[in-house]
């Protein structure tokens, strides 16, 4: 490896450099200090795509550096999210045989009896809101916090390591079938850096430890067994994806299409609802069984939980994401300012029930009104439906945007590489004595994303800035 890296020494440069980032990143950066923060991201940001273009035909190079840049994480306590206190406190619970969706923390401390060890240390992690709250993480994700408790005993940082290693092993599955999508599809097969190098990618996953990079292998995974034709064991895989993360449930709707598609995706749209309607008993077969097949595994993976409290708690916790909670939003904080011109309060109750029904109807009629049938369109389509319920939502925290990152790799759409660098403007609000946000900066954020959008909306060709 190195006697190859020799006759590039500006490549060279570019990776000691963005290692010796990564543990300033990881080891000497404090939440609250904004400054260094978006600098280093930024410097982060731009060696990294610069050397994913100037190694581009070196593969296996290129996914040396983003392994090695996991690893600088691979003890490191999470230093830009606290939610890893909850994944270890759910975790612990789960091999003591206890349910973590029965009551919560705050719960288990007025109770006077704490079944886990370092409680208090795991309490204090969390914070107030996560201690006031049932759990809210599908059973897929559970599993894995239960392996962090099985195999880290009383340390918190085993459990670090043992969560970091599954999110780290996740990534190389992206990897390995990103590619194979990406020959498959005729495009570039180190475009998947797009995903694996991006520091976004490196810092909110394998760093602070959120896990819709498992999640989104899981995903991915399935729309390549679906493109094979294996459509039980891809709708097996989107169930598991959904028990992970709750996104890929509100994306199936998108995959109806590409389900029932004759053949010949190419065909022209009257062809294609006249094979429809002649074929319309199979059409419905095809789509009822992959849905039905991946709502069942969903819905199979509470089994080991199920009792009366289940669905009461895990409801009731998910509504406060879109009726109490609210961070980095744009659509919604436009709502919200003409609420109080009109009203004179905060209308976050009304707007978290009505912004997730225009959701669904975008995400209907981007399923039934635009061609989703290729592999092309049906990324497109994946990428656009997201981007519609985040441009939607009351809270958009930064490592939410890896699902629509992963999805544009596949696409000719370049506005979710800018979209993970201005996100990053949101960690402004995190100061020594709480959260507050700066408006500008997330109007900047998102004016910076939307001028992108359309641009590469009003052009047939992708856009040079990140090629």
């Amino acid at each position: 490896m190195l006697k190859k890296l020799k006759p590039y020494k500006i490549q060279l440069l570019f990776i000691i450099s963005i290692l010796v980032m990564y543990c300033t990143f990881a080891y000497g950066l404090q939440r609250y200090d904004f400054v260094k923060l978006i600098t280093l991201y930024a410097a982060l940001f731009f060696l990294s795509f610069k050397l994913i273009h100037l190694l581009k035909t070196d593969f296996k190079i290129l996914v040396a550096v983003g392994v090695l840049a996991r690893c600088i994480f691979f003890i490191a306590e999470p230093n830009l999210s606290q939610d890893f206190y909850r994944f270890l406190w759910d975790g612990r619970l789960l091999t003591q045989g206890l349910s973590p969706y029965l009551l919560t923390p705050d719960q288990w401390v007025a109770q006077g009896t704490i079944p886990i060890s370092q409680s208090s240390e795991l309490l204090e992690g969390m914070g107030s809101l996560s201690r006031a709250h049932y759990s809210n993480y599908p059973p897929v994700n559970q599993f894995f916090f239960w392996l962090a408790g099985l195999f880290s005993g009383n340390s918190i940082l085993g459990g670090i390591v043992v969560l970091r290693l599954s999110i780290i092993a996740a990534d190389l599955g992206i990897v390995w079938i990103g590619s194979k999508f990406l020959k498959v599809m005729g495009l570039p097969a180190q475009q998947i850096f797009w995903y694996f190098l991006n520091p976004f990618i490196v810092i909110e996953l394998t760093g602070n430890l959120h896990f819709e990079g498992v999640m989104l292998f899981f995903m991915l995974a399935a729309l390549y067994l679906l493109y094979l034709k294996k459509w039980f064991w891809a709708a097996v895989l989107w169930g598991l994806s959904v028990s992970v993360k709750l996104v890929p449930l509100m994306l199936l709707p998108l995959l109806f299409q590409f389900l029932i598609k004759p053949a010949k995706p190419s065909v022209q749209t009257q062809d294609f609802l006249r094979y429809v309607k002649q074929n319309l008993p199979a059409s419905l077969w095809k789509s009822t069984r992959f849905y039905g097949l991946a709502i069942l595994i969903f819905i199979l993976s509470f089994s080991p939980f199920l009792n009366s409290a289940l669905l009461e708690h895990f409801s009731a916790t998910l509504s406060l994401w879109f009726q109490k909670f609210e961070f980095n939003a744009s659509m919604y904080y436009v709502v919200r300012w003409v609420g109080y011109q009109v009203k004179g309060y905060n209308i976050i109750e009304t707007a978290g029930k009505v912004l997730p029904l225009i959701a669904v109807v975008a995400l209907l009629a981007l399923s039934f009104f635009r061609k989703n049938r290729s592999l092309q369109q049906l990324f497109t389509g994946l990428l656009f439906g997201i981007s519609c319920y985040f441009a939607l939502s009351t809270t958009v925290h930064p490592w939410y945007l890896a699902t629509p990152l992963l999805l544009s790799v596949f696409t000719r759409y370049r506005y979710m590489l800018m979209w993970t660098f201005t996100i990053m403007f949101s960690y402004a609000a995190y100061q020594v004595d709480g959260v507050h946000e700066k408006l500008v900066l997330v109007a900047f954020e998102y004016c910076a994303v939307a001028g992108y959008l359309i641009l590469e909306l009003n052009t047939k060709k992708s856009l040079k800035l990140f090629s």
